[in-house]
Formats: structure tokens, sequence, C-alpha cells
């Protein structure tokens, strides 16, 4: 009587399905990854561009009306922050009450230029 013996393990070709399936596995990890930190690094410059506009425009607000910066045209607003070039446009209107600001926040990403505006009316 002649026994046969079951081999266990496994194969070589197996073995490498199964890795092919992991790498295929990393690589999907990987390019979530990478979109992830593109992700962030919007978000961080769109904050950061919100509350410089913000503070801006509040300081701007607290202004007198009759102010010079107040005056109808559209202003640079100089220093630009690191990456961040920085704007306003008052306009002023047929009631000489009241003053409409917009003040832009521009910059470049990506070869891409995104900006954020806010805009106000400053009155007595």
């Amino acid at each position: 009587m002649i026994k046969v013996f079951e081999e266990k393990g496994f194969t070589l070709i197996e073995v490498l399905i199964g890795l092919i399936i992991l790498a295929i596995g990393v690589l999907a990890v990987a390019g979530m990854q990478i979109t992830s930190i593109t992700g962030t690094s919007f978000s961080k410059n769109m904050t950061q561009a919100s509350v410089i506009a913000q503070d801006r425009l509040e300081f701007l607000k607290g202004l007198p009306l009759n102010d010079e910066k107040l005056d109808t045209g559209t202003y640079n607003d100089p220093p630009d922050i690191g990456i961040f070039k920085r704007g306003y446009q008052a306009t002023r209107n047929a009631n000489p009450n009241y003053v409409t600001i917009i003040y832009t926040v521009s910059w470049l990403e990506k070869g891409v230029t995104h900006t954020v505006s806010f805009r106000t009316i400053k009155g007595r």
C-alpha cells in the first residue's frame, strides 16, 4: 500500500497573485493620500485668505465715512502677504451716507488663480 502525502502550503503563483492584489490596494491608498494632501493645502490657503479679507474689511469699516481710503476707486493693499495679493474696491453711491466695499484676496496655486471676496456696506 502506497501512502500519498498531501502537501500543505501555497504555490508560487498563489503568493504572486496575493502580492499583486496587495500592491493594487497600497497604490489606491497612496492615491487617496495625495488627494488628501492637495485638499488640505487648498483649505489652508482658503482659510488664510478669508481671515486676511475679513480682518482688512473690518479695518476699513472702522474708518470714518469721509476717509479718503473710502473714496470711489480700486485700491491695492500692499504689501502682499506671502502668496496672497490683496485689494479692495470702494463705491460711493448716490446717497452720501454709505459706501460699498468689496475686499478681494487672490493667490496662485498649481497654475490656477483663486480668489476670496467679501462685500459690505458702511453707513453712518
